[in-house]
């Protein structure tokens, strides 16, 4: 099992889960931020930092962001280690609570 970053997190790009990450698991992209899940231990220890409830285990991930599991594998291939807390994007709490925001994650 591993844990992965879903939809909540697109344009708000919160990063108090980085900095409880055992093992620098996360990666940081433009808007979003993705899980290696190589690097992901199960420690659970990122989900209840999460302000937008972004992050599930692959095992309960909601069925309507399931693909945001090759999504975080893709991207985690891709994207650079972030492991300190950084200011969430600009407007943030205006995204927080939008949904079928899928179309605006920069690759």
């Amino acid at each position: 099992m591993t844990f992965v970053v879903t939809e909540s997190c697109i344009k708000c790009k919160y990063t108090h889960c980085v900095s409880v990450c055992p093992t620098d698991a996360f990666r940081e992209g433009p808007n979003f931020l993705a899980i290696e899940p190589e690097d992901c231990i199960d420690c659970a220890l990122c989900v209840p930092e999460c302000p937008v409830d972004a992050i599930f285990a692959d095992n309960e991930v909601p069925a309507s962001q399931v693909h945001f599991i090759p999504i975080n594998v893709e991207l985690a291939g891709k994207w650079q280690t972030i492991s300190r807390t950084r200011d969430a994007l600009p407007e943030a709490e205006k995204w927080a609570d939008v949904k079928d925001k899928l179309e605006l994650l920069e690759r």
